[in-house]
């Protein structure tokens, strides 16, 4: 089943309310049977691109199109696409069969054409002979599966996921990740899909658009935004980051040294390939920058080994042990991180050790006042 996937655009898309503008200028292009991801915090406008895209909400200036074809001005019911909600939105009245057809009784389709299609689409996201069970029975995954049957059983272009997991247990939800994404795979369908889950939108998604105030803040791959962060708050909002106040000492060849002043070790060396996208690379002698590094960049030492970079003292608060790994919680600087290390290795908490910074992992970011 399914229909062929449709790129879509959004082209400077503005939305205000009033005085208040909730969406400034936003433009993305989702290729066809691409998965994107909205990430942000409450309130950043996240779902307000959603339910533009879908119709809900009118736009006050810019252009949507699907495969080509401005949609701006059409009522959601003539843009072929369908919108999972965060509560589901089952009629608790209507039985698993009732709520999934309803969608094709609107477009007309009756009798054992529709019977087949919700045949079709249980069986693809599993309930399978669970039509007549009323929806107040059904667990909160099976009730995420009727809405996504729903969704699916008219065969739309994109798919709208806002925060469809949200409402699951731990367990749960990452059973359904899973689930979701080979669903989409299969189907080819093109996915945009709102979250505030770092975790769902790195798993899940071929791009992420991560936003802020209104604003795109940064468009690309998970472990291009997660590694080669676009602006301060990309990198400081996106996973977990130490930072170091330094200066550069000298630039030369494919490398830049800074120098920590709180440390007394030898200056860092980061190669030029990981200074920060915002400012092309460009850096000079004397200037005060930040020296950032994600946890997993960084390995525990109980001594500084001979001929090892970019070494650096830390404080080990305390250490856990997970049968396979320690996780131990370290103080450097100012910051305070979970790092993990084989259980091989083990190390006293309240020791003074030793953190290699990996120079491939090190960004560079120009100090803010």
């Amino acid at each position: 089943m399914g229909a062929a996937a449709a790129s879509l655009e959004v082209a400077e898309v503005e939305v205000s309310y009033g005085a208040l503008q909730v969406l400034d200028s936003i433009s993305l292009a989702v290729a066809g049977g691409e998965f994107i991801a909205l990430l942000g915090s409450s309130g950043c406008g996240k779902t307000t691109l959603l339910r533009a895209v879908c119709g809900f909400v009118p736009v006050t200036r810019g252009r949507i199109a699907v495969s080509g074809r401005d949609i701006t001005d059409l009522p959601p019911d003539k843009r072929d696409m369908a919108m999972v909600f965060q509560s589901y939105a089952l009629w608790p009245h209507m039985t698993v069969f009732e709520n999934v057809v309803y969608p094709l009784k609107l477009r007309g389709i009756k009798g054992n054409e529709a019977e087949k299609k919700v045949a079709e689409v249980l069986e693809l996201v599993g309930l399978a002979g669970l039509q007549e069970r009323p929806s107040p029975a059904l667990s909160g995954g099976q009730q995420q599966r009727v809405a996504l049957a729903r969704a699916l059983v008219f065969s739309p272009r994109v798919l709208l996921l806002d925060e469809p997991l949200s409402n699951l247990d731990a367990q749960l939800r990452e059973e359904m990740r899973r689930e979701l994404k080979s669903l989409q795979q299969r189907l080819g369908i093109t996915v945009l899909f709102v979250t505030h889950d770092q975790i769902e939108a790195l798993s899940l998604s071929d791009r992420i658009a991560i936003m802020r105030t209104g604003q795109l803040e940064q468009v690309g791959g998970p472990e291009d935004v997660y590694y080669h962060p676009a602006t301060p708050f990309v990198r400081d909002f996106l996973g977990k980051t130490f930072l170091l106040a330094g200066k550069v000492l000298g630039i030369g060849g494919q490398q830049v040294n800074v120098a920590i002043p709180q440390f007394d070790t030898s200056p860092l060396s980061i190669q030029r390939s990981n200074l920060s996208a915002s400012t092309n690379g460009s850096f000079s002698v004397g200037q005060s920058v930040m020296v950032a590094i994600r946890p997993e960049q960084v390995e525990l030492w109980a001594q500084a080994p001979e001929g090892k970079l970019n070494m650096v003292p830390a404080k080990l608060q305390s250490a856990q042990f997970l049968g396979d790994r320690y996780e131990y919680t370290v103080a450097l600087g100012s910051e305070t991180r979970v790092l993990v290390s084989p259980a091989s290795r083990q190390l006293k908490a309240g020791e003074k050790i030793f953190l290699e910074l990996k120079s491939e992992g090190i960004t560079l970011w120009p100090r803010e006042a």
